[in-house]
């Protein structure tokens, strides 16, 4: 194992964990919840207020952080996303669900921040690349391995609940053991959007409509493929695929937006996931071997654009401020995620389990219709002047806080925003 990974093994070892909870809870209740007849609006809400909650804790997390201390803080955090899911598999409802969906939200940001935070504290700017990319892989595959889990036993029963509990209450141990010294405060999270779209249009409205898009499809599509009949380990190999193919296109797409303007290359990519969409809203098709492959094409496009957006942005941004754009496009990406489930339940109820993905369609039409209108209006920079393009957390994980930035090879080495 390289010797600079040692340093924050354990901090490591608690992400996987969180995030397998992450994607077995993520999963598990929309799946739940359609058995128990749960409206498709009611289930757009369980996205909607998770998301709410990680928005709002990323602001107001880093003031409790300071007040209490991060070991205290962690360990407050991850006691209640543990109690929440417990209490969630023991009192099935539905107005109960959606309180503790928030709570849990506003929690994760508030973990993740501190594990962030302690990464990039221990992290060398020798070691930092190898760091960030780690996290990246470990934030994937937790989500996915999570995600599988709820193939293997019923979702009627509260054994998954128990499994998400243990594996929430594992994330805390390695962090709350360890003794390393704690990192420095959370920095303040701060969102511009005037700023944001000054700097770039396509990004600012991009971003946004990627996240409406990912926001309904990352919490309706398990409702879609439970009214469409698929089994729930079938349900689970599906999800997983479309992360899988999204991390695989994310590097042969950020290859092709540093040769051409990343604007045809966001057009491009939305124009596809918008093709898959329609295809699967119009044709309807029953075939789950048709439905999967459909869904991995979309997954590969969709979940390709959100870095490549924020590549664009950091394009036309100074360098010293490469976090805060950044941040400010996360945080954007999250209000997206609001608005999308919130939008798809309804949709879905009018007009069947397929129209999720004319959602989708709509918000990844916007992104192609900007992107072409806005590369008329201002000419492409040439390669010599653009951002290093990089994964980046939020295309594989649920959400990412802005504290995950300071990790970023491109950001201060002194963690301080340029």
């Amino acid at each position: 194992m390289p010797r600079n990974i040692l340093p924050v093994l354990s901090l490591l070892i608690g992400t996987l964990f969180l995030f397998l909870g992450n994607g077995l809870q993520g999963l598990l209740l929309p799946v739940r919840g359609t058995h128990e007849g749960y409206s498709n609006e009611v289930l757009g809400l369980l996205g909607t207020t998770w998301a709410g909650g990680f928005v709002l804790g990323c602001f107001i997390a880093p003031q409790l952080v300071r007040r209490i201390g991060h070991v205290r803080a962690f360990s407050g955090f991850g006691a209640i996303i543990c109690l929440n899911v417990l209490v969630t598999g023991m009192f099935v409802h539905d107005a109960a669900w959606l309180t503790l969906r928030a709570v849990t939200g506003f929690c994760t940001a508030g973990t993740s921040m501190i594990i962030e935070s302690w990464l990039n504290e221990r992290a060398t700017n020798e070691s930092r690349g190898a760091i960030f990319s780690l996290y990246i892989s470990i934030t994937l595959l937790g989500v996915v391995g999570g995600q599988l889990m709820v193939g293997v036993a019923d979702v009627t029963t509260p054994l998954l609940f128990m499994v998400c509990g243990i594996l929430y209450c594992l994330a805390i141990l390695p962090t709350t053991l360890s003794t390393a010294a704690s990192p420095q405060p959370l920095k303040r999270v701060s969102l511009d959007l005037p700023a944001l779209y000054r700097n770039s249009p396509v990004s600012f409205v991009g971003i946004l409509m990627i996240g409406i898009a990912n926001g309904a499809y990352g919490t309706l599509v398990a409702v879609f493929a439970a009214q469409a009949g698929m089994h729930q380990s079938t349900i689970a190999i599906m999800v997983s695929t479309t992360i899988f193919a999204g991390a695989i296109m994310q590097f042969p797409a950020g290859r092709l937006s540093d040769r051409m303007d990343r604007r045809f290359v966001l057009a491009g990519l939305s124009g596809l996931s918008a093709l898959a969409g329609l295809l699967l809203f119009v044709l309807q098709p029953m075939n789950v071997y048709v439905i999967i492959v459909l869904v991995a094409i979309y997954g590969a496009a969709a979940n390709a654009l959100y870095p490549i957006a924020v590549a664009h942005a950091n394009d036309f941004a100074s360098s010293e401020d490469f976090v805060k754009v950044s941040g400010g496009l996360l945080l954007l990406f999250g209000i997206g995620t609001i608005i999308g489930p919130t939008l798809g339940g309804p949709v879905m109820t009018h007009f069947g389990p397929h129209a999720l993905f004319a959602v989708t369609a709509c918000a990844h039409i916007a992104v192609v219709a900007h992107a072409i209108f806005r590369s008329r209006m201002r000419a492409a920079l040439p390669r010599t002047e653009k951002d290093n393009y990089a994964t980046a957390p939020a295309a594989n994980a649920p959400l990412a806080t802005p504290e995950s930035l300071m990790l970023d090879p491109r950001a201060p080495a002194d963690g301080e925003a340029r």
